[in-house]
């Protein structure tokens, strides 16, 4: 189903991104998560989370590139935990707009299950229409998220 060539590269503790490429990932999810977006800083804080430049417990982003623009990321945190909790929350994704509905959503997807390790939870808007390729990939929705902010 993907009608172009990509490649994907995956920064972790081990590989981090310089900071042009952190700063061209967090362009890319803040321009393509449209309103299912964070504010540049959180993603920032997201990916420094994910490589280890903070105090965490790691995690991955995943890029996915045609020729040199990137088409596709995913970040996911390791949490720390397991069984009760999931070790890891895929905390972004998004699909450059202009190859939706080309099979790199699916593709990046399917890497991160493979990278991964553990069980994942992902928080997702009742709305978005990514809904349904992470209920393919076998998410279900046990529970109601509450959240107090302060």
């Amino acid at each position: 189903m993907i009608d172009v060539i990509i490649r994907t590269e995956v920064f972790d503790a081990l590989k981090r991104p310089s900071e042009l490429e952190k700063r061209q990932i967090v362009d890319f999810l803040h321009e393509h998560l449209q309103e299912y977006g964070d504010p540049k800083s959180d993603i920032l804080k997201c990916i420094n989370f994910a490589v280890k430049e903070t105090m965490s417990f790691g995690g991955f982003a995943l890029v996915a590139y045609d020729a040199d623009t990137i088409i596709g990321a995913v970040i996911v945190n390791r949490t720390g935990m397991d069984g009760y909790i999931p070790e890891n929350i895929l905390v972004y994704i998004a699909t450059h707009q202009d190859y939706r509905g080309k099979g790199v959503g699916k593709k990046l997807m399917e890497e991160t299950l493979n990278f991964a390790k553990g069980d994942i939870a992902l928080h997702v808007e009742h709305n978005n229409p990514a809904k349904h390729l992470y209920e393919k990939f076998g998410f279900t929705n046990p529970y109601l998220e509450m959240r107090l902010k302060r």
